[in-house]
């Protein structure tokens, strides 16, 4: 019971500063879960960002539930849901309840465009970290190139492919060539 405790009480603070997303969170968790508890693995949440991007729902709590399922079965899922949820549902009933037009009060509009800078800053730290434990070839580079390319360029090609494709692909790239080139 007591380490359930400790999920709720971990991904209650997680969530409670997630603005931007999953990927904007990436360090934050990178922190808590990898460095200072030892839960998972870069690579290991690195993977359950990639599964989380696939599956439907909020990239930020796939993996909430993911690592909360790693630590304790079901119920951690369960609990690290809950909790990664519990501040952004209280804090949206409450805007809903006492606030009309929220987002056109000037404090509001400043603190969002103050909170989307931090926010780009935060996922290009993300990017960085995950870069430098994923490209680490030439065929992972070109990999790379290609699926950024068509992320990139989606809006211009014939038919727009959805992350869930891009990812799936890099994976089945993953699995044939990945192993190819460790038989050399």
């Amino acid at each position: 019971m007591k380490e359930l405790l400790e999920l709720y009480l971990i991904f209650v603070k997680i969530g409670s500063v997630n603005f931007g997303g999953g990927y904007a969170m990436l360090p934050l968790l990178e922190r808590e879960l990898v460095t200072e508890r030892g839960w998972v693995t870069t690579e290991e949440l690195m993977d359950y960002f990639a599964i989380g991007q696939c599956t439907p729902g909020i990239i930020a709590l796939n993996v909430s539930t993911f690592i909360g399922n790693k630590r304790k079965g079901v119920a951690g899922g369960i609990t690290a849901s809950i909790g990664f949820l519990t501040v952004p549902i209280l804090i949206i009933l409450l805007i809903a309840a006492f606030l009309t037009n929220f987002a056109e009060l000037p404090v509001v509009k400043n603190a969002f465009a103050g909170i989307r800078v931090c926010v780009c800053v935060l996922i290009l730290q993300a990017v960085e970290r995950l870069w430098s434990k994923a490209v680490v070839d030439k065929r992972t580079l070109v990999l790379y190139l290609v699926i950024f390319a068509l992320a990139a360029f989606s809006a211009y090609l014939p038919v727009s492919l959805p992350a869930a494709v891009l990812v799936i692909g890099a994976g089945v790239f993953g699995i044939f060539f990945g192993k190819a080139g460790d038989k050399k």
